[in-house]
C-alpha cells in the first residue's frame, strides 16, 4: 500500500496523489533531462545514471512512460556515443 500526501485540488476535485508515482514521474522526468546533455558531455557518467533512473520510473508504474523509455533510450545512445568515440580515437576525450 502506498502512501498519500495531500495536493491542492486539481481540475478533476482530486485532494491526494500517490507519493510513488509522483517519485517515479520524477525519475522519468530526471531520465530524459540527464540523458540529453549526456550525448554531447560526461557521457560515461550521465548515460548510466539516465538508463537506471528509467528502469526505477517503470519498475515503479510511472505514468509518464513514454518520457522514461525516451531516457532510457538516450542513456543508450550516450553509452554508444562514448563507443564510438573511443573507436575513432582511443582514447575517452573529444580533443587531443
Amino acid at each position: 500500500m502506498r502512501s498519500t500526501v495531500p495536493v491542492k485540488p486539481g481540475p478533476t476535485g482530486t485532494t491526494t496523489k500517490k507519493t510513488g508515482v509522483r517519485d517515479a514521474d520524477d525519475m522519468a522526468v530526471a531520465s530524459f533531462m540527464l540523458g540529453l546533455p549526456g550525448l554531447l558531455v560526461a557521457n560515461i557518467f550521465l548515460g548510466p545514471i539516465a538508463m537506471v533512473l528509467a528502469t526505477l520510473a517503470l519498475c515503479r508504474g510511472t505514468s509518464r512512460r513514454g518520457r522514461a523509455w525516451f531516457g532510457m533510450a538516450l542513456g543508450v545512445t550516450d553509452l554508444a556515443v562514448l563507443a564510438a568515440l573511443v573507436a575513432a580515437d582511443g582514447m575517452v576525450s573529444w580533443s587531443h
